[in-house]
């Protein structure tokens, strides 16, 4: 059998390595949370909020599967089984039963502000191991940015 080494070594190679798996985890449960609140959402906002979580839906999924192969690339197996995001997943999650529409709004926007916390840390980390991951997260802080940015829209007035 061969194994794939990948172009980085040693603390390159494990810095990079955390920063895309936790990615990876974040990405596969925001996912999970989008999905679980764009089914049992309610309220006069329903549509609006339901198509946009299914922006975030698709952002999430199609980035989880960058970061993946990314991590592949470079040799380090990605580990996106369910008992390993149960495990290691930090963003706010949803509870069960029917989600009013301001509270999805509140629970997204946070979950992306912590996401967003959570991956420019990971860019500092990796500056100077991989410029390319670096590359990836910023991209990737952008579009979840973005994202931020569209359920604070649907909070205005903010309520500070």
């Amino acid at each position: 059998m061969t194994v794939v080494h990948g172009t980085l070594t040693g603390p390159a190679r494990r810095v990079t390595g955390d920063a895309l798996q936790e990615t990876l985890v974040d990405l596969l449960g925001l996912s999970l949370v989008g999905k679980q609140a764009h089914w049992n959402i309610v309220g006069p906002r329903f549509r609006s909020i339901h198509l946009q979580l299914d922006e975030v839906v698709a952002t999430a999924r199609s980035y989880a599967d960058t970061v993946a192969e990314r991590a592949a690339a470079l040799g380090v197996p990605p580990d996106g089984r369910p008992e390993t995001v149960a495990s290691a997943f930090g963003l706010p999650g949803v509870k069960d039963g029917r989600l009013r529409d301001t509270d999805v709004v509140r629970l997204m926007a946070e979950s992306l502000q912590t996401a967003i916390g959570r991956l420019r840390t990971r860019i500092d980390t990796t500056e100077m191991a991989d410029p390319v991951t670096q590359d990836l997260l910023i991209g990737l802080t952008a579009e979840l940015e973005k994202q931020r940015w569209m359920f604070d829209a649907e909070n205005w007035p903010p309520e500070d």
